[in-house]
């Protein structure tokens, strides 16, 4: 399996300005040549809200996912990034995923909304698995991090990489700097978790995005300032702690795994 440079945003983006957050998200693909994925924050697009989230919500199709496509296409890079989606029956909180041909490979819905949230989003009911450059990876969403049941349903499902795009905010960050660890560790993958810093319109955001091993290890970290970080994966370097050493015999008898829906 090929070695994936990847750059985590750990950013602010500015409440309810998607053109300015797009500009943003612009500066960090140009600054960073020879990248193969970006992930960029939770509800990165307009910002993390839950009020007036209709004024907000975006079309899959619509020109601003396009322009993140674009820059995708014009950097030769995938791109990871949270946006407040239009849905039948009102707005999920999303990530998106357009690989480096300026494809959309896929639309991940949060399910398991925290807080406030709950009134306003949509959840999602099933769980996604991305394929970039051969790659598969399974997204998870904040509070997701949360519940072992989804990562260890992506890496049933054949997730070669985690992905978490979250916007937790003070004082949660210890609680998802242990969370994002065990969900590596655990199922033996490696975990990328990128979080929002700053302060927001109701929260302050704790930073602390990184990078996990497949075995625990810290490849890299951002504290609670705004910055980019670099990190290169090996993702041939797994931890003999695969799902395979499980026992679906019994396991299944306790609970089935959650649906998880594949692209490419």
């Amino acid at each position: 399996m090929k070695r994936l440079n990847v750059v985590l945003a750990q950013l602010n983006p500015k409440l309810r300005d998607v053109e300015g957050n797009i500009e943003k998200a612009k500066g960090i693909l140009d600054r960073h040549a020879g990248t193969d994925l970006f992930v960029f924050p939770e509800l990165f697009l307009g910002g993390y809200t839950t009020n007036g989230v209709n004024e907000l919500a975006l079309d899959l199709d619509g020109p601003e996912v396009g322009e993140m496509a674009r820059l995708a296409r014009e950097c030769d890079a995938a791109v990871i990034f949270g946006l407040h989606e239009r849905v039948p029956g009102g707005v999920a909180n999303s990530a998106a995923c357009v690989d480096r041909r300026g494809n959309l490979t896929g639309s991940y819905r949060k399910a398991h909304l925290f807080g406030d949230e709950r009134g306003t989003f949509i959840a999602g009911d099933e769980l996604l698995i991305v394929r970039l450059d051969g790659i598969k990876a399974g997204l998870m969403i904040c509070f997701d991090v949360e519940f072992p049941e989804v990562s260890r349903s992506l890496a049933l499902a054949g997730a070669d990489l985690l992905v978490t795009v979250s916007a937790n905010m003070d004082p949660f960050g210890r609680d998802h700097d242990v969370f994002a660890t065990a969900r590596a560790l655990e199922n033996g993958l490696t975990h990328l978790y990128v979080n929002q810093v700053g302060s927001g319109e109701a929260f302050t955001f704790a930073g602390g995005t990184m990078a996990v091993s497949a075995d625990g290890d810290r490849l890299a970290e951002c504290g609670t300032s705004e910055g980019a970080i670099e990190v290169s994966l090996d993702l041939s370097a797994r931890s003999e702690e695969r799902p395979e050493n499980l026992r679906p015999d019994y396991l299944k008898e306790l609970r089935g795994p959650l649906p998880v829906r594949r692209t490419g």
